[in-house]
């Protein structure tokens, strides 16, 4: 993918390591959903379906990351970028022990990017790892 749809702060990747150590091998979600929505549920790669309707925006810290179907089509023309800040989130994400929560940053591609990733097709539905 030349234009990446997720990427990752340095603090998020530093906490996502952390994480990894201890739970081994990861996944995000965004769902959308009534519960803390605008932030990225990570969860051990095992502990977590992956739906068919499911969107895989790409990887980061060898960590895949997904959204629904729905909430992709809303933020389809959207940058996502991981970060962490302090305080607990009301999901059950793999950091929630450890005081702080992952959240999403956004913003909107270019219209460079934009026309980029269209010209790449619409990202894989589905499991991919």
């Amino acid at each position: 993918m030349s234009v990446p749809r997720v990427e990752v702060t340095p603090a998020a990747e530093a906490l996502l390591r952390k994480m990894q150590d201890l739970h081994g091998p990861l996944l995000f979600h965004q769902s959308g959903g009534c519960c803390d929505g605008s932030a990225p549920m990570c969860f051990p790669r095992g502990d977590f379906r992956v739906g068919q309707e499911d969107v895989y925006l790409g990887d980061i810290v060898r960590t895949p990351f997904y959204m629904s179907g729905p909430q992709f089509q809303l933020w389809r023309h959207t940058h996502l970028t991981v970060d962490v800040v302090p305080g607990r989130g009301s999901g059950f994400s793999v950091e929630a022990p450890e005081g702080v929560r992952f959240l999403i940053r956004s913003r909107l591609f270019t219209d460079d990017e934009y026309r980029a990733l269209e010209q790449e097709g619409p990202p894989l539905k589905g499991p991919q790892h």
